[in-house]
């Protein structure tokens, strides 16, 4: 049962692919996919709603504690979200818990 709960260990360029799918996958709208970084709200149109459920679903995923609202206001591209769950789920498994 524990191990249900663990993240899975995966590579780094895995979770960013990971990451950068479920971004596409649930972004308002597709067609901000051609800038490299693109804006979560500016090209991917990412609202309110659409914010809150990438972030539950990252959480579930990468078995994240909630995001909390500091972070939440510098996260404004795709890298910035893959970015930010990168470093956390390092440092899970260190076992630092910033």
């Amino acid at each position: 049962m524990a191990e249900a709960l663990a993240p899975k260990m995966r590579s780094e360029e895995e979770m960013r692919r990971l990451i950068r799918d479920l971004i596409l996958e649930l972004a308002p709208d597709s067609n901000g996919l051609a800038a490299e970084n693109p804006s979560l709200v500016d090209d991917l149109g990412y609202h309110s709603l659409a914010m809150l459920e990438l972030a539950f679903t990252l959480e579930d995923e990468f078995a994240l504690e909630p995001i909390d609202q500091e972070s939440v206001r510098l996260i404004v591209t795709a890298r910035d979200v893959e970015e930010y769950v990168i470093q956390h789920v390092i440092a899970t498994r260190s076992g630092d818990s910033r």
